[in-house]
């Protein structure tokens, strides 16, 4: 018997990385699960051929979480489907190229808060009255950068520092009605954007990490089980940091 058996899912940027390995988590513990993607259709339907063979049910659904109108199709789609959502997860996001921040481009600023901070609000928006409706669980995934910072990346972390404050608010709007809204803050993932950070700066990065490894997207995926399930029954408003012992 699966921790989420009977449950429904929308996961955006569900088709790789941590998105991938949210998604998959959850339909290993019995969930059925939509997964958004924006551009890489083959790699969200190959997450859903995944998630099928766990005999779950699911979807590949496109929609760019920056734009509003794209996300309220993309939510009404995932109803549809499932015939209602009890978990959402706000996952998608970009990384930021490196700059001072008074070197930043005004059009990568907007880029970034575009995808990591707006689509983070418009997926809340969108998804929360399907998730209140079965007094169900909402996940943002936002940064230990939030914390940590570093030179260059202001737009990425002033962006999950954003996310961090949202979770906040949301929890604190809908707990009366029986929904919970938590975040998970990952470290180091080997995710797409991880395994360049890697391959920038070597060993370094994982020295840094008391764990000594890099996260895997399932780590992430875990985490998130326990968020979505009745483990996570009395959290809400909560940042959980699953980064390896890398921020204490």
């Amino acid at each position: 018997m699966g921790k989420l058996d009977g449950k429904t899912a929308l996961v955006t940027g569900g088709g790789r990385g941590i998105g991938r390995g949210i998604a998959l988590e959850f339909a290993r513990e019995g969930a059925d699960v939509a997964v958004n993607y924006r551009r890489a259709h083959d790699a969200a339907e190959k997450t859903v051929t995944e998630i099928q063979a766990l005999g779950r049910r699911a979807l590949a659904v496109q929609g760019d979480v920056s734009d509003r109108e794209q996300v309220e199709r993309m939510v009404e789609a995932a109803v549809q489907f499932l015939g209602g959502i009890d978990i959402a997860v706000a996952n998608s996001g970009v990384a930021a190229r490196v700059a001072a921040v008074v070197d930043t481009d005004p059009a990568e600023w907007r880029r970034v808060l575009a995808t990591d901070l707006d689509g983070a609000f418009w997926t809340a928006r969108a998804a929360i009255p399907a998730v209140v409706a079965r007094k169900g669980a909402f996940i943002f995934i936002s940064s230990v950068g939030a914390d940590m910072t570093a030179p260059g990346g202001a737009p990425y972390h002033v962006a999950k520092a954003g996310v961090n404050a949202l979770t906040k608010v949301l929890a604190k709007e809908v707990a009366h009605q029986g929904v919970r809204v938590n975040c998970i803050a990952p470290g180091l993932v080997r995710s797409d954007m991880g395994e360049r950070l890697l391959r920038f700066h070597g060993d370094v990065v994982l020295q840094s990490i008391p764990l000594g490894r890099a996260g895997e997207p399932k780590d992430i995926g875990r985490a998130a089980v326990f968020l979505a399930s009745d483990d996570g029954a009395w959290i809400t408003g909560k940042i959980l940091r699953v980064d390896g012992g890398a921020w204490m």
